[in-house]
């Protein structure tokens, strides 16, 4: 499995919140989140849309309780809430600080701190560094795609979970800021060495395109940030008259799900994205007139692909758009609403799940791809465009 290490998500984001659906008086956007343990993973984090209004009763009113009384107590409220999410059994629900929620934010608009590595977990347990972001620390110190990260200020890696491995290159444990060191421990064939690197605001990247043979045009999203969509939009534009196009989605652990259905604009002219409920009341998402419908289009998926980018695969799966290629993808597609909290913290708390266009529900099931490819799956999928006579 693989994993991103500029786009973790706050350390209790691994507990929960997948999905958030923003409101005010009238249902806005949508956002959606999720980290995948094993998925591609960066130093910077997957995240959903700030809260803008109060949940609706239910837990919500349990776990306020558990940390108004914790304050009273001179405890701390956020560790009480996430003990009352516990005990509530809500699998997704989370619990954030003031200063986690605020990097929650951030993370929205495709901004992080963190060193600027992807790594992934190789099947022996190793954590490989899959791509270097470019005016990163890490690509100043000289790492390499294909560099093995062995060691992160000293604490071995190698067997460890990537949220793990990203948590230590973020410093989440000390809240580490731009500026602050972290000594890597690498290795490229036989050498061995260590290196100090300096933590920095950097940018996401979140899209990816390059040609590829037979005038195939790859889009890589590695999630959804502010702007994702219209980036997909122009790359569509851009790519050659008459050739298909990949969307690789493997190991997109969500994001914001306004630029999922905006991605899905991209390849459908209108109509229905997905449904969702909130407490009984059922939504809808659409997509905008105008999508490029012609062209041919392979959607590339695995156990990492989560949230929104499960939203768009269902979509384009159903529709009949797209052939899905890959793997399973995770299966999280709960809904959950963000509330404010005693002290200034803030709870996101399941109150409902979203569907395909066919009815299907993702959450605990996933997607099943139309054509199953484990390690060759790019090379499935070039195979399914040429059949597609792109």
């Amino acid at each position: 499995m693989s994993g991103r290490d500029p786009f973790c998500q706050p350390r209790r984001i691994r507990r929960g919140a997948a999905l958030t659906l923003v409101f005010a008086s009238v249902l806005v956007a949508g956002a959606a989140t999720g980290s995948f343990p094993e998925a591609d993973g960066g130093d910077h984090k997957s995240a959903s849309d700030a809260a803008r209004s109060v949940a609706p009763a239910g837990h919500h009113q349990d776990v306020a309780e558990a940390a108004e009384e914790a304050m009273a107590d001179g405890a701390s409220p956020v560790e009480a809430a996430e003990r009352a999410v516990s005990r509530s059994g809500d699998r997704w629900g989370a619990v954030y600080s003031r200063g986690e929620y605020e990097e929650f934010e951030e993370a929205l608009d495709g901004r992080y701190t963190g060193v600027g590595l992807w790594a992934r977990r190789e099947r022996d347990g190793r954590i490989e560094v899959t791509r270097v972001s470019s005016h990163s620390p890490a690509a100043a110190a000289g790492i390499r795609e294909g560099d093995r990260l062995r060691s992160v200020d000293g604490e071995r890696v190698d067997g460890q979970p990537v949220t793990e491995v990203v948590s230590l290159l973020r410093g989440d444990a000390t809240d580490a800021a731009a500026g602050t060191a972290v000594r890597l421990g690498l290795e490229r064939g036989t050498r061995a060495w260590t290196r100090t690197v300096r933590r920095a605001r950097l940018s996401t990247d979140s899209v990816a395109v390059r040609e590829l043979a037979d005038g195939i045009t790859l889009i890589r999203i590695d999630s959804f940030t502010k702007g994702v969509g219209d980036e997909v939009r122009a790359a569509v534009r851009r790519a050659p008259a008459g050739g298909g196009i990949i969307l690789d989605l493997r190991g997109n652990s969500g994001g914001l799900v306004t630029e999922a259905v905006t991605t899905a604009s991209a390849f459908l002219d209108g109509g229905l994205v997905a449904t969702y409920d909130v407490d009984g009341s059922q939504q809808a998402l659409h997509a905008e007139p105008g999508g490029d419908t012609s062209r041919a289009l392979v959607a590339l998926v695995d156990g990492g692909t989560m949230s929104a980018a499960e939203l768009l695969t269902g979509a384009l799966q159903d529709r009949g758009r797209a052939v899905v290629v890959g793997s399973r993808t995770f299966g999280k597609g709960s809904v959950q609403m963000p509330s404010a909290l005693p002290g200034g913290s803030v709870a996101e708390l399941t109150v409902g799940h979203y569907r395909t266009p066919s009815g299907r529900g993702v959450d605990g099931r996933g997607i099943t791809p139309d054509l199953e490819a484990d390690d060759r799956a790019l090379q499935q999928a070039e195979t399914v465009i040429a059949g597609l006579g792109a």
